[in-house]
């Protein structure tokens, strides 16, 4: 039986919780920044709709996410930095239209993609949203329906995509290096073999795990599974993580619902276009701020950009009722893979496993 004094332990308890995931913390990101992601995603999705094919520039501006990758320190580094990361998308993209063809593959690429851009993005102490991008890349690609000759031009509009969210970036950074003065180019931490191979490797097989049960469970498209596992699992501390999954959660009921007006309005390709733009805007401003609020707008704009060239010919409510459970799957998926990944325990055994399986040169 529960104690007056237990009591108010849980109560105190479920207000701290509540305190930490209501936090709104605060940002000096300029406007300009936000701006300027809405137009890397943006600009592809008005060429798309002024050739009237929208398919085409959904393709392009999901090369354009490149731009949010965007440092603050000196613009040589940021080029070099971005170049590396339009590579990254590009080559991720290739990979996950490729399995399209080869459903077998599926899991392993998508595993062998979230283990590689991890490392990468560790080894290289590469900042939000590190490698979940990669893998939104490849997931969505491995989902999108195409045929077999078209791969070679849907691998070209991505990469133009990310270019020119490079270009965007360049004129941006010359903007705002006038503004503000580059931060230093700190030194790359030690390469400590369990934040850099460990966990990656943690971080992948949950990834992929969560598109297997996603696929045993015959979700449809369920390319946002292993997204929301991803981005679960990203938190620092394991209640970084626990906060991540409710606020992901949350977020998304919310989002969903967002996503059913707007379907609900008279969405030709010019509107979807400025929508997506306006979307993209709105989580650049939140998401230093709040992840819960940035994921209510982060849950149409993903819908959009997998599912805006198909408007009308499948049912919205399935579409975001399909969502919704791809969400809360990959998002207890990602809880107990971020369980793991914050286990002393695990971390040591699998340490040592993997040790044996690296070459003498990496770092121990």
């Amino acid at each position: 039986m529960m104690t007056r004094r237990n009591w108010r332990d849980f109560v105190a308890l479920v207000q701290t919780e509540l305190r930490h995931l209501t936090t709104i913390n605060p940002s000096d990101r300029h406007w300009a920044m936000p701006f300027c992601a809405a137009l890397a995603t943006g600009l592809p999705l008005l060429v798309g709709a002024y050739f009237e094919h929208l398919s085409f520039g959904l393709v392009a501006s999901l090369g354009g996410l490149v731009f949010v990758y965007t440092p603050k320190t000196t613009l040589s580094h940021r080029m070099v930095l971005l170049m590396a990361c339009a590579f990254g998308m590009s080559a991720s993209y290739t990979l996950g239209v490729m399995t399209h063809f080869l459903t077998l593959m599926l899991v392993p690429v998508l595993t062998f993609i979230a283990i590689l851009v991890t490392m990468v993005c560790r080894f290289y102490a590469v900042g939000p949203p590190g490698s979940l991008f990669f893998v939104m890349a490849t997931a969505i690609g491995a989902y999108t329906p195409l045929e077999r000759m078209q791969i070679p031009y849907s691998i070209g509009l991505m990469t133009m995509g990310a270019l020119l969210a490079c270009l965007i970036a360049f004129f941006y950074s010359l903007y705002h290096l006038r503004q503000q003065a580059a931060e230093p180019v700190r030194p790359l931490p030690p390469a400590s073999f369990e934040v850099v191979v460990v966990d990656s490797v943690v971080m992948g097989v949950f990834v992929g795990l969560s598109l297997t049960v996603a696929q045993v469970l015959h979700m449809d498209r369920a390319y946002w599974v292993p997204m929301s596992c991803m981005a679960v699992m990203q938190g620092a501390t394991l209640r970084a993580v626990w906060h991540k999954q409710v606020q992901r959660i949350v977020g998304t009921a919310v989002g969903l619902l967002l996503a059913w007006v707007l379907l609900m309005l008279a969405l030709d390709p010019w509107r979807v276009a400025m929508l997506m733009m306006v979307l993209t805007f709105f989580i650049e401003v939140w998401v230093v701020r709040h992840y819960g609020l940035a994921v209510i707008f982060i849950t149409p704009l993903t819908i959009l950009l997998a599912e805006a060239a198909y408007l009308g010919q499948r049912s919205s409510a399935l579409m975001l009722q399909a969502r919704l459970w791809d969400t809360v799957l990959g998002s207890v998926v990602g809880l107990l893979g971020g369980v793991c990944l914050h286990s002393p325990r695990l971390r040591t055994s699998l340490g040592q496993l993997l040790r044996k399986l690296a070459p003498a040169r990496i770092p121990k």
